[in-house]
């Protein structure tokens, strides 16, 4: 049996409410289709059932959104829910603990110790290290936080202790046990000790002093990095000389502690070692004051460390003179000046200048990768630059520095293995380097970098120059 309703084309499309009566009339209810079309029968296979396929197209049911509650509180979990910060009800738990500690180091540990599985050290540990160190909570400025008739110092801080090694070497030990215990706190104290270390003008003269000696033992036991000591180049600790003297006490006492290796070493990681006379306030900022401060107290082989350093630099500024005099396209001549003028300044001497000019020379070349053409292309390269290289060979040594920086690059290179007799012979030529040199390099003063090769290289070279000398003396002995 087939059943068919009739619903009007502009009925159905009216008024939403028409879709709700449609809704109504489903087959799953009565066994027949609605439709708006007034002639298209819809078939059924039988009562109650459409077509697959059809049933969204006669069914125009909406999906009805679920009610939205307003005016609703939400609650948080308790596992969510986090306690308002409170760092003086941390101090005033650690305070009381460590009075009844008294000045038993043993027992301070202990306490700090069992302390971290009720006291939250994840969120308070600042405050931890303000009071191990300061003894009690720090503000800006660097002096401790008052409130009302409370007490808010303990003794138990680094502040408070003697300033004999010995005092300090075991209150190292309260800081190394609760830093194995809880590693997490590792990296606050490092953030701990760049903030003290800016705070350090609130401190006494004496603070200081204890601070500095405590921060030698812990860069030189690796709790801080060395890294930290750069945070006294500020403006103000720099001009009140507080920086370098600080820095002094730390390097005297790693000095004491440690060896000279030890605190040698922490600086070149650090990279502190070329940075030293930035500790120095400007107004005193010279080699001499830097040089008479550091002997003053022991410490000469930090100025020769700083003295290396300070050459390293100004030989780096010389050989970028130099590329941006030949970016410049500058006259040779001019550059020479140049050179001459920075090499006097910065104490280069000239056995050292001429090396930094060769690396720069060859480094202006893109060389070809045939060991054939190379040869030529390297001679003509270096005849542009004969008149500076001869301008700082003017000792002997200075042209046997220069040999030996060419038969080091030789060796370095494999393309200019053969070359090495050519450029020499050109250096020969222009006068740059002479027969003397030459015959000394070939006896005794050649590099053991390709010995064999290069020493066979020359050997005909040598045996002429022999030869020459052998006929000038004999034409001398005849006059």
């Amino acid at each position: 049996m087939r059943f068919l309703v009739y619903v009007p084309p502009t009925t159905a499309h009216a008024h939403p409410a028409h879709h709700c009566f449609s809704s109504l009339l489903c087959p799953s209810l009565f066994g027949f289709a609605v439709t708006s079309s007034p002639r298209v029968p819809v078939k059924t296979s039988h009562v109650g059932h459409i077509r697959p396929g059809r049933r969204e197209e006669y069914c125009m049911s909406q999906k009805i959104e679920k009610p939205i509650l307003s005016g609703q509180r939400i609650k948080t979990r308790k596992r969510d829910e986090r306690e308002k910060y409170d760092p003086t009800g941390f101090r005033d738990a650690v305070l009381l603990g460590l009075e009844k500690a008294g000045n038993d180091l043993e027992a301070i540990s202990k306490f700090l110790d069992a302390a971290g599985s009720k006291l939250d050290y994840r969120r308070y540990g600042e405050a931890l290290f303000d009071i191990m160190i300061a003894g009690g909570l720090l503000v800006p400025g660097g002096s401790i936080a008052q409130d009302g008739d409370k007490p808010v110092k303990t003794s138990a801080c680094v502040f408070e202790q003697p300033e004999d090694m010995e005092s300090m070497r075991n209150f190292e030990q309260v800081f190394i046990k609760l830093m194995r215990r809880y590693k997490y706190l590792e990296k606050m104290f490092e953030e701990e000790m760049k903030k003290v270390l800016v705070f350090m003008k609130g401190f006494s003269p004496k603070e200081r002093i204890k601070l500095a000696r405590m921060t030698a033992l812990w860069i030189s036991n690796g709790s801080v990095p060395p890294t930290v000591l750069s945070v006294l180049i500020n403006e103000h600790l720099v001009k009140d000389n507080l920086a370098l003297d600080f820095l002094l006490e730390v390097f005297v006492t790693w000095k004491q502690e440690k060896g000279l290796s030890s605190l040698m070493t922490a600086l070149k990681k650090g990279g502190i070692e070329g940075r030293l006379m930035e500790f120095v306030p400007p107004n005193k900022r010279t080699e001499e004051h830097f040089r008479s401060v550091f002997e003053a107290v022991g410490l000469a082989d930090i100025v020769k460390l700083h003295k290396a350093q300070a050459s390293q630099e100004a030989k780096r500024d010389l050989q970028q003179l130099l590329l941006d005099d030949l970016a410049e396209n500058r006259p040779m001549k001019d550059i020479t000046l140049d050179l001459k003028e920075m090499a006097q300044r910065s104490c280069i001497p000239e056995h050292e200048v001429i090396g930094l000019i060769w690396v720069v020379v060859m480094g202006q070349a893109e060389w070809n990768k045939k060991e054939e053409l190379v040869a030529e292309q390297a001679l003509k390269h270096l005849k542009v630059y004969t008149s500076l290289f001869g301008a700082f060979t003017t000792t002997a040594r200075s042209e046997l520095a220069l040999i030996l920086k060419v038969q080091e690059f030789c060796y370095e290179n494999m393309n200019f293995m053969k070359v090495f007799q050519k450029i020499v012979l050109l250096f020969y030529k222009t006068e740059v380097v002479s027969e003397d040199v030459i015959l000394k390099w070939y006896k005794e003063g050649h590099s053991v970098k390709g010995k064999m090769l290069f020493l066979d290289q020359m050997k005909k070279f040598i045996e002429w120059l022999q030869n020459a000398e052998e006929e000038s003396e004999s034409g001398e002995e005849e006059d």
